[in-house]
């Protein structure tokens, strides 16, 4: 049997692509290139790349019967929080319409087997300290209420025999190796980076949260963990468990600021920041309770923030122009 990866040429996805091919699972790769690198999946010659759409149903069957898929992956859509709030047609379009039609695909095809990219978007603003798969789900952006919608087509489909696993990650960052880093500027390292590079001061949202040191504190996870725990998820699933909702973090929060120091003294630059208002529905603090990953998946998290900024800093550097 094989894995359709869907978004697998992106930050995230081909992670997750060179851990299950490492691994010995056969994947093959759906993505349309709006934001994946072909690449990402260089030195994988046996892993198949189609261009194309989640969307396009009649190209989705065709993978699905000639590549023998008894799998599928779904990564690809939207992922912008700011992009959402602007427009958000699109993700509705891209991420609940996508979300239908390969379902519907898979229906039809006796794919019996899905692994959920979510995100801890849904959570909302959690007001404990660790926010656990039970809490309850109020996103406060159309990203987070397409991931939502997501999950629960996905926890529907068990109705025609769909096992799946969905996995809520919270702040992925860090590369495993430089070929592989995040290149986008939307998420808190490469924002920092792309500040350092530009002699800029990097943007404090907010210095008088109810947190330790007045910044917001969240879960940074290593993207190489977030592939181990697909894999986790695809190999569990393939052994006959019954499927779950899983966060996936390290459990531990990190505040703005620590995150801003540690990128100074790897970078060794001034990461003094610029403190501006808080944004209006920021949460203090989003971090992960881990045990349920732990206890059904025998998945933790094993790189810690320092090795998430080295990596992304190596992986920043070796692909910016010189």
């Amino acid at each position: 049997m094989s894995w359709l990866v869907t978004g697998g040429a992106g930050y995230v996805g081909a992670h997750v692509v060179h851990a299950m091919s490492a691994a010995g699972e056969e994947v093959v790769v759906l993505d349309d290139l709006s934001a994946g690198d072909p690449g990402r999946l260089a030195g994988l010659p046996s892993v198949p790349l189609v261009v194309g759409s989640v969307r396009d149903r009649g190209l989705v069957r065709r993978v699905l019967r000639e590549h023998a898929v008894q799998g599928v992956v779904h990564l690809a859509g939207r992922k912008q929080v700011a992009e959402s709030v602007a427009d958000p047609l699109l993700y509705y379009a891209e991420n609940v319409e996508g979300m239908v039609a390969l379902l519907e695909s898979c229906r039809a095809k006796g794919v019996p087997r899905f692994v959920f990219s979510s995100s801890a978007a849904v959570y909302g603003l959690p007001a404990t300290e660790q926010v656990d798969e039970d809490a309850d789900c109020r996103p406060i952006s159309p990203y987070g209420r397409t991931k939502l919608v997501g999950e629960w087509l996905v926890r529907d489909s068990a109705a025609w025999g769909l096992s799946a696993v969905t996995l809520r990650y919270f702040n992925v960052a860090g590369a495993g190796t430089p070929r592989l880093g995040d290149r986008g500027t939307a998420n808190l390292v490469p924002l920092v980076f792309a500040a350092v590079e530009t002699r800029r001061r990097p943007v404090l949202h907010g210095a008088d949260h109810p947190t330790p040191d007045g910044s917001p504190v969240r879960d940074f996870v290593h993207v190489t963990d977030v592939a181990e725990a697909h894999l986790a998820a695809a190999r569990a699933l393939t052994a006959g468990a019954p499927g779950g909702t899983y966060n996936v973090g390290r459990g531990e929060g990190s505040s703005v600021l620590e995150v801003l120091r540690l990128v100074g003294e790897v970078t060794g630059a001034d990461t003094t920041p610029e403190v501006v208002g808080a944004r209006p529905g920021d949460p203090a603090r989003v971090v992960a309770a881990v045990d349920r990953i732990a206890r059904d998946l025998d998945f933790r998290a094993r790189c810690d923030l320092r090795l998430i900024v080295e990596s992304a800093w190596a992986a920043w550097r070796a692909t910016r122009p010189r």
